[in-house]
């Protein structure tokens, strides 16, 4: 590495040592939350089920559901929500607001090349979010399969989804990189920092509709509808009886990770194709 391209990631990181913070101060957070969960929530929701059975024989459901549950379920949206949050701060604060203040054509007249300082500028981040969602990815796993019999939604509810594999990092990543192009083509802090948030929030409920369709569904029929789907499945249509002939549609537990994979593909294609066209912007609109 050069003395320019020190000279360059110090400056990104003490312009933007903050957001830095912020980003660890969160990941922080959510492991805590999340040790907290397991290692003393979860021992108190069985002593209530525990002593509910001993006590009136029939134990309710909720205990596990409200004290344990939401909250893990909780936690993962507040994680998913990030992706938003990226968007919107590599949008307006790590380009735009550059661009609109001057401060990144006096960078270019400093010896450092436009394309240079865009690298520099996706560069370090991009290495923060994906060790920080690494870890976010890793302890929700873990979170999650301690205690199943807790747990309020399964796999295909969408923050358990991306919250349990790569795609979460694919998210970080895409949101970084069309936040980036955002405030490239735009050039203004406030207008770029909506509308990158606006194009992640987008994607967000698009990929929620395009999940169940990644993978290719498995379909029952029977005489009984209770018996079609197996345990932990996702059922993506409803059981219908028709002339005392059930059906359904649905992707077994098995499915999870075809499925995961392939959004992950999709959003790093994205996150892939944003950045090459925030290079050929950058290089045309500073020639």
């Amino acid at each position: 590495m050069s003395a320019v391209d020190i000279g360059l990631a110090r400056a990104v990181l003490r312009l933007h040592r903050h957001a830095l913070a912020v980003w660890g101060a969160f990941v922080v957070l959510v492991v805590a939350a999340l040790v907290l969960l397991v290692e003393v929530v979860a021992d108190r929701v069985h002593d209530k089920i525990a002593t509910c059975a001993r006590t009136t024989g029939v134990c309710a459901a909720s205990f596990s559901t409200v004290d344990y549950g939401i909250p893990l379920n909780a936690t993962g949206n507040l994680v998913t929500l990030g992706f938003w949050a990226v968007a919107a701060w590599a949008g307006g604060a790590l380009i735009a607001r550059e661009l609109e203040s001057g401060t990144a054509r006096l960078a270019w007249t400093q010896g450092v090349s436009p394309g240079r300082w865009l690298a520099a500028k996706l560069a370090l981040p991009a290495l923060t979010l994906v060790a920080g969602a690494g870890v976010l990815v890793a302890a929700f796993r873990w979170a999650w399969a301690a205690h199943p019999d807790l747990a309020d939604a399964d796999w295909s509810a969408s923050a358990e989804f991306l919250t349990n594999g790569p795609a979460l990092i694919a998210y970080a990543l895409c949101g970084l990189a069309v936040g980036t192009l955002t405030g490239l083509l735009l050039r203004r802090q406030l207008a770029a920092l909506g509308v990158s948030l606006a194009l992640a929030v987008a994607f967000g409920r698009l990929m929620d509709h395009v999940r169940p369709h990644l993978w290719p569904t498995v379909t029952r029929t029977g005489a009984g509808a209770g018996d079609l789907v197996p345990a932990h499945a996702w059922e993506v249509a409803a059981s219908y009886q028709t002339h005392g002939t059930s059906w359904a549609t649905f992707h077994p537990a098995s499915h999870f990770w075809p499925i995961h994979l392939a959004e992950t593909s999709i959003t790093l294609a994205l996150a892939t194709l944003a950045t090459a066209a925030a290079f050929t912007v950058q290089r045309h609109t500073t020639a």
